[in-house]
């Protein structure tokens, strides 16, 4: 069968296109700019805009994975009911959505629709950590705000792996996953993983909240994307750092470590 993936030039939709080829799925790679996206062999890439639902080609597809946002910067999507609809038109039998940390319109559409969903909830991911790489590199230092905060980040290659299981084998309708990593580190212990792998130590500092702010400002972030982002990060919810074993429950087996994670990634902060 065909399994239709958007976003997937993202870190979690790369993922997914990945880990359906690995399960020997027929796989269409949507995104905005097909011309520059690069996929194994044998990916069927296509262009399209989830906020123009026309452009998505549902046809001749029997399962799909969603995004929640419209793009960069955490954008909310609001094409949502018309993506499901056509969805269910084309027959589509089965989907998954990535939530992006607030209820959509397209998760309230996709849960009221006759599709056998799941919506996978990922905690951070483990990729964010590269807005860190230049600051490494050049000083070996790392400026983040709330030092005690603690997160249950997790393997952008489980969130694929999970998606794709999902999708291509089915068993996991109207459910929900909340999906971690094996461990809760704070920023500073994240720091000393990444130190451990590329051999060298690396400081943390920490900043203040105004601070932290103003640096996103500064780097072309919209305001209402600062105030969630330090939002989360002052105040996070339990499940940002309650470690759950959905990854393994779906996958049968653990959750990949931010220490993996730091050494398949070593030569970004080198």
């Amino acid at each position: 069968m065909t399994i239709l993936v958007t976003g997937a030039t993202g870190n979690a939709g790369r993922q997914v296109v990945n880990e359906l080829i690995a399960l020997g799925q027929r796989v269409r790679a949507v995104t905005r700019d097909a011309d520059r996206a690069r996929f194994p062999a044998g990916v069927e890439v296509v262009q399209g805009d989830l906020t123009r639902p026309e452009t998505i080609p549902f046809d001749g597809v029997t399962g799909v994975h969603l995004l929640t946002n419209a793009g960069a910067n955490y954008a909310e999507l609001l094409t949502g009911p018309d993506l499901v609809k056509r969805a269910e038109k084309a027959g589509v039998r089965r989907i998954t959505v990535l939530w992006s940390g607030y209820r959509s319109p397209l998760e309230e559409a996709v849960t009221a629709s006759s599709l056998e969903w799941t919506v996978l909830r990922p905690v951070d991911f483990m990729s964010n950590s590269l807005v860190w790489a230049e600051p490494v590199r050049r000083e070996g230092v790392v400026r983040e705000p709330f030092a005690y905060a603690r997160s249950a980040l997790v393997h952008e290659g489980d969130i694929g792996a999970v998606a794709a299981a999902v999708l291509a084998r089915g068993g996991h309708g109207g459910r929900t996953y909340t999906l971690t990593g094996p461990e809760s580190l704070s920023v500073p212990e994240q720091v000393a993983v990444i130190g451990a792998a590329i051999g060298r130590e690396i400081r943390y500092v920490e900043q203040s909240e105004d601070e932290a702010r103003r640096e996103m400002l500064g780097a072309g972030r919209p305001a209402e994307v600062v105030d969630f982002l330090i939002e989360w990060k002052r105040d996070m919810p339990a499940e940002g750092y309650t470690v759950v074993g959905s990854v393994e429950d779906v996958l049968g087996r653990p959750a990949r470590s931010f220490a993996l994670w730091a050494r398949e990634h070593a030569g970004a902060f080198r």
